[in-house]
């Protein structure tokens, strides 16, 4: 990541996932993306600031950077789902949609959601991820 307005860009799309559907964000999901904040170096204030006050969009130029960012959105959705303790379907829409505003393959994103029900709490491990879109750009 090159700057810091795309990591801030990350961290609102992020909440956005979060709030999309419940328009709260869970002690689970904050901390979560607390953490992300933390590893992009963007301190608390800054990202207490962007619940209330999300920025712009900004597509990633990295595809590398988007598949981590997807892989963040799929950490997230499972989160949200264990929260509720359900399996919602509209968490998948959701993170299909994000998926194809990145810019990912929808074969891709299809192929990540189909594999995530054959892991252990649905979390795909990155090396079989990256896998999965390297098949796709080769």
């Amino acid at each position: 990541m090159v700057n810091k307005v795309e990591k801030l860009s990350l961290l609102s799309e992020m909440i956005a996932f979060a709030t999309y559907e419940d328009k709260d964000i869970r002690e689970v999901e904050y901390n979560f993306l607390l953490g992300v904040a933390n590893q992009l170096e963007i301190s608390r204030s800054d990202f207490d600031y962007l619940i209330d006050n999300p920025i712009d969009y900004q597509q990633l130029q990295s595809h590398t950077e988007r598949i981590v960012q997807f892989y963040r959105l799929v950490l997230l959705m499972n989160i949200e789902q264990e929260a509720d303790g359900t399996n919602n379907s509209k968490g998948v829409i959701k993170l299909y949609n994000f998926g194809l505003r990145m810019g990912m393959a929808h074969e891709s994103i299809t192929k990540v959601l189909y594999l995530m029900d054959s892991f252990p709490n649905k979390i795909v491990p990155p090396d079989v991820l990256i896998d999965v879109f390297k098949t796709q750009y080769n």
